[in-house]
């Protein structure tokens, strides 16, 4: 009964999935990348082709080549609302989800939306369009992202109240990255493409210098880079995801062979620009009682050493040597292992013909490779 009811969950939620608005987001390093130039260029493309795209809500900063793509894109109007004495303008939530078009344009996702509105945020209004079966593109500048606020602060000097959670960009289909030069940025800026010839002076001074320009732009690519490597490993079957080289250097008390395996393992994935991890598996015979001092000084240098280029440094208490390296090389997806020549005790170890074979079948089952580094 419980399969039962667990299969029909399954169904429902593969239905509401397939329901749901999918998500774009141009995400940049500041502002004046172009991301709304880019949004507004890209509902151009999707009308011509007959899709039903409006313009939910645009902030065009007055800049005149990107209020020249408004024109000729239906637009839903603004709502107004009087606040503190003032009447100010916001996105129609409502009358989005009554016009209903395939896709909507919604800008600013970090905005904070005046009191009297549905919602207190803009990107809670975007989950409210998505789980009506609408699609959005929208934009967002990388120091809105709340889990690197305080890294901005530290790069930029300012602190950013208005936010967006991890999870937009999580449950986003696709995430674009709007990527200038520092160079580039500040030519636009300089050329009055981004602020009033009143703000730019303050700007370069304050937000757009070099170095601050460099580290965002270093965060944005960052992001989109580790949105996209999540994707392949939580959508892609196994059975035809890339395979990504991720090495396994196994080490044991041995001082003249570790320090080897580690430094040919490194340069293996340098060269393959990946991943590696440095295992060392303590046997009762290599526990801290029964191996000499200078032994101990040795591995705790050989893990420095491991640190020090770049591989995560794996110990684990077990008898069972070639169980615990297939589990771990299983666990962190690894497709190379590589181990020392003969006389290295965990090579003894694992050579004695029954435990050999035994790695060998599953190391060929799981398609991962064996290096013996001489």
């Amino acid at each position: 009964m419980q399969e039962k009811d667990d299969s029909v969950k399954h169904f429902l939620d593969l239905v509401q999935k397939s329901r749901r608005g999918k998500l774009k987001i141009y995400i940049g390093m500041s502002a004046g990348v172009g991301k709304t130039f880019r949004m507004l260029q890209e509902s151009h493309a999707l009308l011509r082709n007959g899709i039903d795209v409006c313009i939910g809500y645009v902030e065009t900063h007055k800049r005149a080549e990107t209020e020249a793509l408004v024109g000729g894109l239906p637009i839903i109007a603004r709502k107004k609302i009087f606040y503190r004495g003032k009447e100010i303008e916001e996105m129609d939530l409502q009358g989005i989800l009554n016009r209903h078009p395939e896709i909507v344009i919604v800008d600013e996702l970090a905005h904070t939306n005046a009191e009297g509105c549905k919602n207190g945020k803009r990107w809670q209004d975007v989950f409210d369009l998505l789980e009506a079966g609408i699609s959005v593109i929208s934009a967002v500048n990388i120091q809105h992202l709340e889990s690197i606020n305080e890294e901005i602060e530290q790069i930029t000097g300012i602190s950013v109240t208005e936010r967006i959670p991890d999870k937009i960009l999580e449950i986003a289909d696709e995430i674009v990255n709007i990527d200038l030069t520092a160079d580039e940025l500040v030519t636009r800026l300089k050329e009055g493409k981004i602020y009033d010839q009143s703000k730019i002076a303050r700007a370069l001074e304050n937000f757009f210098q070099s170095d601050k320009i460099l580290q965002l732009r270093e965060l944005a690519l960052k992001e989109v880079v580790h949105q996209v490597e999540r994707k392949i490993q939580t959508e892609i079957p196994k059975s035809i995801k890339l395979r990504f080289e991720r090495f396994l250097a196994c080490i044991s008390s041995n001082a003249e062979t570790a320090g080897v395996v580690i430094r040919k393992t490194a340069r293996l994935a340098s060269y393959y620009h990946s991943p590696w991890i440095v295992l060392y598996i303590q046997s009762d015979s290599e526990s801290l009682e029964r191996i000499k001092l200078d032994k101990q000084r040795h591995l705790i240098n050989h893990f420095k050493l491991a640190t020090e280029l770049g591989a995560e440094v794996i110990k684990v208490k077990s008898n069972q040597i070639t169980q615990s390296i297939i589990n771990i090389a299983t666990e962190k997806e690894v497709t190379t292992i590589c181990i020392g020549k003969p006389h290295l005790n965990i090579f003894q170890v694992i050579m004695r013909t029954a435990i050999f074979n035994q790695l060998l079948r599953n190391l060929a089952e799981k398609e991962i490779d064996l290096v013996i580094l001489s």
